[in-house]
């Protein structure tokens, strides 16, 4: 068969590498190094994983033709737009709002925690979709902004005593900041070359949080952030000084859930207000530039727009998104360190913008939901990074335009 090469030297590879990286584990006995075996547990799966290699690449042809069959017959998954009833389209949103906010009332602390976790990078995927699904700017490097955002309201709070509420815009304005001086050095830059420096400035980012020790605390991060207040109420057992709490005020007992259910509703808002930004820019005339700028710069350029500047707005933009979560995550923490900004980060919130579909609202909402979850599975929570990297390339043989595709008004003429 004429895939019979091809599909040994595939599965040879699957053997080589599987072995290694599954079977043969180091591990550290005083000052010495010792090779743990696992080739009974692991082996097993590994003689499945290789004879799977095999097979696909020796019937590769067959299961392409089967797998476009499939791939056709299976709708492409859609929302209702306000072009068929406005009404009906405005009062499914108001009873989805309605339903995420009445989870806070019945849904468990943990259950709570995961959803303002989701939460968190449903806001931080719609700051990268703006960057990379509707201006075509490929940025590796945005947990950059994140961590600036974080550490700026850490920061704030520890060496002058601002609040939660004060340092929220300034994170999201120093973010912004960031991100236009970083679009004046990959104004030229394109595909791989912008890829690589934004990359290196997440690691910039991340080294010089890490080596300023008298500032940020380097390894040893920052600890003792305040939660947020309503309207100056905390929401701990006892207030600071001259402070007032939460159950004191309204004069119910002292709840630890009242402080999840106030943080998950933060999220809901926050994340409602970064939606109702991002849909408002796109029927401007920026955002219409951020899709010219994306499909062809060179008849971007001739039709009058200044790519300098519309590639600047959408890095500050987007930007200043990634400040706001990183305000709410140091908020939620209590405790941030370099740690927590590594480029798996970047990588995850990337993973969300191409798997939810590039430019798509709602894609990146639903692909936050499915890589935020997959993780908290135990049963795939030593493998995540393999369940993301399967799931990727399922997707790209798949659905390239992801699980739900940009969708844009526009007019047909009469015939």
């Amino acid at each position: 068969m004429k895939h019979l090469k091809q599909a040994s030297v595939a599965g040879l590879l699957t053997l080589i590498l599987t072995l290694w990286l599954f079977c043969y584990q180091l591990q550290t006995e005083g000052v010495g190094i010792t090779v743990v075996s696992r080739l009974q547990e692991n082996g097993p799966l590994i003689a499945l994983a290789v004879v799977v290699v095999f097979l696909f690449q020796l019937f590769r042809d067959q299961i392409s033709g089967g797998f476009s069959a499939l791939k056709e017959s299976v709708p492409v998954l859609s929302l209702p737009t306000t072009t068929g009833n406005p009404r009906l389209y405005r009062i499914l949103q108001l009873l989805l709002l309605a339903g995420v906010l009445l989870i806070a009332c019945f849904a468990s602390r943990n259950l709570l925690d995961l959803g303002t976790l989701i939460l968190i990078y449903v806001m931080l995927g719609l700051g990268l979709n703006i960057q990379v699904g509707l201006a075509g700017l490929l940025d590796l490097g945005y947990v950059g902004f994140y961590a600036i955002g974080a550490y700026t309201y850490a920061l704030l709070n520890q060496y002058l005593g601002l609040s939660f509420w004060v340092c929220l815009p300034l994170a999201g304005g120093m973010a912004a900041l960031f991100g236009f001086l970083l679009g004046f050095p990959v104004l030229r830059l394109r595909g791989d070359y912008l890829a690589i420096v934004t990359l290196g400035f997440g690691e910039i980012i991340r080294i010089m949080l890490n080596n300023l020790t008298t500032i940020t605390g380097g390894p040893n991060g920052i600890s003792g952030i305040p939660k947020p207040t309503l309207f100056g109420l905390e929401f701990s057992r006892r207030a600071e000084d001259g402070g007032r709490t939460f159950h004191e005020f309204f004069g119910i007992s002292y709840d630890a859930n009242y402080k999840i259910i106030f943080l998950y509703v933060m999220a809901v808002l926050l994340v409602l207000l970064t939606l109702l930004v991002i849909k408002r820019l796109l029927r401007m005339p920026l955002g219409r530039a951020w899709e010219a700028l994306r499909d062809d710069e060179i008849a971007c350029r001739s039709l009058g727009l200044n790519p300098t500047i519309i590639k600047l707005t959408a890095f500050s933009i987007g930007a200043a998104f990634a400040g706001f979560a990183g305000s709410f995550f140091a908020a939620r923490q209590g405790f941030i360190s370099p740690e927590s900004f590594t480029f798996i980060e970047s990588a995850i919130i990337l993973a969300i913008v191409v798997l939810g579909g590039m430019g798509s609202l709602a894609g990146v909402v639903l692909a936050a939901i499915i890589m935020t979850v997959l993780p908290e599975l135990r049963a795939f929570n030593e493998y995540r990074m393999l369940m993301f990297g399967l799931l990727m390339v399922v997707m790209m043989l798949w659905r390239p335009q992801g699980l739900v595709p940009m969708t844009r008004h526009h007019v047909e003429l009469p015939k």
